[in-house]
């Protein structure tokens, strides 16, 4: 069986798309105004506006990392308590970040099922408002998609919204894949934000074809505040903005953002189809982005990776393999990959 190279551990291996590369090369030309005082990062606030069908406030960052860190700071206090999923990104592989930028917020972390929160462990997890000596509740924070590659539907996010706003909370979207979540789910970018109750978003670009570029898309003006002064100090407010701002620009024009998505959702599918075919091959979650979580047996995966497969088993505390296909992922490598699954399982039986 001959060595493969196939690499479905994550779509940050992938390369940005060609879009947002040729957007970079003519935002080189000439000069434009430092600090996000260009063209593109005005045209960007409007074409969001846009999309989103409102008003918003914007700010590019390089990272999700500190778009997800610096969201958290400009919603809850050093004091505060920021509830999410046990498996939600900012609780298990940003290196503390939300707890440093927000000065010492206590992140809460709350079960639930496939990833989900649901509105009666939410509700059960919010205590100690008032009581000085607890940390204070401050924010909700939700994962569109999910850690497990599955997907909130609007009514869930609207319900869990509703129960933070009945306590005071903000709520923040981590939306690293939230273009995935959208073309899964056939819905608006307003549906899915602040028309279910979401207040300030990170938007994600780098995972679905650009080169380093996110957002902190504020919804709620007055959650603003002085949080151009903690964009300056965490170091996302870049001289020469206007290359991040580019690469949002050519990701959101053409719908491109949308067109990706929906290429590496439908790979996925193929993908989950395919390997589940392969005895002792299981979804552990249904696949519902571009993400396919699956049980498989340890001498499977090590004969995978002797055959040049990397794979990630270390998602979900060991408990699933996982596979994630990107914007640009040919239908021609599934099929491979599944016969290469399917040939070393056969070695097994």
């Amino acid at each position: 069986m001959p060595t493969v190279t196939t690499n479905f551990s994550s779509d940050n291996v992938t390369s940005a798309c060609p879009e947002v590369i040729n957007a970079i090369v003519a935002a080189n030309a000439g000069h434009a105004g430092s600090y996000g005082a260009d063209f593109y990062t005005a045209q960007l606030k409007d074409r969001l506006c846009d999309v989103f069908e409102t008003e918003i406030e914007v700010f590019p960052t390089l990272t999700g990392t500190a778009a997800n860190a610096l969201s958290l700071a400009s919603v809850a206090p050093s004091f505060g308590k920021i509830y999410c999923h046990r498996l939600a990104h900012v609780n298990t592989d940003e290196c503390a970040a939300p707890e440093f930028f927000t000065g010492g917020s206590k992140l809460i972390a709350i079960d639930g099922a496939n990833g989900h929160l649901s509105v009666d462990l939410l509700e059960a997890a919010i205590q100690g408002a008032g009581n000085v000596h607890h940390a204070q509740p401050a924010a909700l924070s939700v994962t569109q998609a999910c850690e497990t590659g599955t997907v909130y539907t609007t009514e869930e996010i609207s319900a869990l919204a509703e129960v933070a706003h009945a306590h005071d909370l903000s709520v923040h979207m981590d939306g690293a894949r939230f273009a995935n979540a959208l073309i899964s789910l056939g819905v608006t970018p307003a549906q899915i934000t602040w028309q279910a109750g979401i207040d300030v978003l990170s938007f994600g670009g780098t995972k679905n074809g650009c080169l380093a570029a996110e957002a902190v898309v504020f919804f709620k003006k007055e959650l603003v505040g002085d949080f151009a002064f903690r964009h300056k100090r965490a170091g996302q407010l870049l001289s020469k903005m206007r290359f991040v701002s580019a690469q949002l620009m050519a990701y959101l024009d053409g719908d491109v953002w949308l067109r990706n998505a929906s290429h590496a959702n439908l790979m996925a599918a193929r993908l989950s189809e395919t390997i589940c075919q392969v005895p002792g091959v299981e979804l552990a979650f249904p696949t519902q982005s571009n993400e396919v979580f699956v049980t498989m047996n340890v001498d499977l995966i090590e004969k995978l990776r002797n055959q040049g497969v990397e794979i990630n088993d270390e998602e979900l505390d060991g408990k699933a393999v996982r596979f994630v296909v990107a914007w640009n992922t040919p239908s021609d490598e599934i099929d491979r990959f599944a016969e290469t699954v399917l040939a070393c399982a056969k070695e097994n039986i």
